[in-house]
């Protein structure tokens, strides 16, 4: 797995990866508009879209008739001016809607994502906790 990140001006950057796709780069906390994520912005949408794909996957082969799915994320840190400011949590919110959707097929599925399937989570588990809640409504 590879990607480039080029400079284009003021905070903002293009990663060119190896897949063929593009993403912008922004550092949001330095208040310039952005045209794309800040690096820990892409950090916690990249733990969010890991789980998501994976959940998604798992709810399929199980099959749970999913009509919408939705990850929210929300990510802690020490105020600004302190340094580096790492994540010191995760807390990540599953909302899940379908056909007689089984609790205990999203808490697996959950799990599944968590502790054996998501790159991103595996990877980030030596730092920070990570906290999952599911809802279905």
């Amino acid at each position: 797995m590879e990607a480039k990140l080029s400079w284009k001006g003021e905070y903002k950057f293009q990663a060119e990866i190896g897949s063929g796709a593009s993403l912008a780069f922004d550092n949001a906390d330095e208040g310039v508009s952005p045209i794309g994520p800040s690096p820990m912005e892409a950090l916690l949408t990249s733990l969010a879209a890991c789980t998501a794909m994976d959940v998604i996957s798992i709810l399929e082969k199980k099959r749970q008739k999913v009509h919408s799915y939705t990850v929210e994320i929300e990510g802690d840190r020490d105020p600004p001016g302190t340094w580096p400011r790492p994540f010191k949590e995760f807390r990540v919110k599953h909302r899940i809607s379908g056909e007689n959707i089984d609790g205990a097929a999203v808490a697996r599925a959950i799990e599944l994502s968590e502790s054996k399937y998501c790159s991103v989570s595996q990877t980030l588990k030596t730092t920070p906790p990570i906290i999952n809640e599911w809802i279905i409504e």
